[in-house]
Formats: C-alpha cells, sequence, structure tokens
C-alpha cells in the first residue's frame, strides 16, 4: 500500500449488496472483543446506517452512524481490513459520517472506542460515558463487558 491508494479510497452508502462483507468485518473485530458482533439479519435491517470505504471495487473498511437521540448520534461499527489500516481511510470514513450528522441537523458525534488516539486526531474529546444514557440503555444492556466496561467515550460537537 502506498500513499496513493489513501487517495483512492471513496465513500459510500452501503448496500444489501455489502451485508456479507461488512459481517466478515465485523465478525473479525468481535472475535477480539474489541466490537460488538452484527448478525446477517440485523445488518440487513440496519443497512441504511452504514456506510463503507472501498478501494477500487473492494470494501476496505466500515462504519455506521445510530441516533440516539435528537442531538445525538453515534460512530459504531468503524472497522478496517487488515492491510489498509493507517492509511487515512478510517478519517475518511469518520469524515462522510460527520458530514451525514450535520445534514440531520444533529449536533453531537459520540463513540465509545479502545482507538482513542485516532478519535483524538479526528476531532473527539474523552468525555465521561455517564453522560450518555441513551447508549447505555441501547447496546450496553446487551453487552458482555456492561458491568466492567473499558472503552473510552469520545465526543465531537459540530454544530
Amino acid at each position: 500500500m502506498g500513499a496513493t491508494d489513501q487517495l483512492q479510497a471513496v465513500c459510500r452508502l452501503a448496500t444489501v449488496e455489502d451485508v456479507d462483507v461488512l459481517f466478515e468485518l465485523i465478525k473479525g473485530y468481535a472475535e477480539q472483543g474489541i466490537m460488538l458482533p452484527r448478525s446477517r439479519e440485523a445488518l440487513k435491517r440496519q443497512i441504511d446506517t452504514f456506510v463503507v470505504a472501498e478501494v477500487g471495487e473492494t470494501v476496505v473498511g466500515c462504519g455506521a452512524l445510530t441516533r440516539l437521540g435528537s442531538e445525538l448520534v453515534e460512530i459504531r461499527s468503524l472497522g478496517m481490513t487488515d492491510g489498509y489500516k493507517g492509511l487515512g481511510i478510517g478519517s475518511k470514513l469518520v469524515d462522510f459520517l460527520t458530514a451525514q450528522a450535520k445534514e440531520q441537523g444533529i449536533p453531537k458525534i459520540m463513540a465509545l472506542t479502545y482507538a482513542v488516539p485516532f478519535f483524538l486526531r479526528n476531532g473527539f474529546a474523552i468525555v465521561d460515558k455517564e453522560i450518555f444514557p441513551e447508549k447505555v440503555w441501547t447496546d450496553c444492556v446487551n453487552c458482555p463487558k456492561q458491568h466492567a466496561c473499558d472503552e473510552v467515550a469520545v465526543l465531537k460537537v459540530i454544530i
């Protein structure tokens, strides 16, 4: 991978045709315990929340934007295929998702992450995760790490 490959990455809305590659990409992270798993059925139901990054015609990354309230969305399921990390493609995905939030008039974007330096480089700040009760009642209740969460909450105000 060279620097020119980074420039050729294109972000787009995901389609049902992307479900299998999304499933495999997320599964790899879930098996490492760093992302919640998503079933193929859930991905199909939530496909309108996902975006993908492509190099050529190959999907190399993904992310989703999930509404948690009228003023808050979450970036989730953000991941890259091995060999494509560190090329700026993840930042392109975050920029694409941020633009979607801005279009929807949503002023705040949060994430729970282990990749804190990445999010800090992309304009997020570390915050106390307890300020997100919306998140706690949607996903955290189903997480195996619910009572011992070691992820860091980050927030970006865009509007």
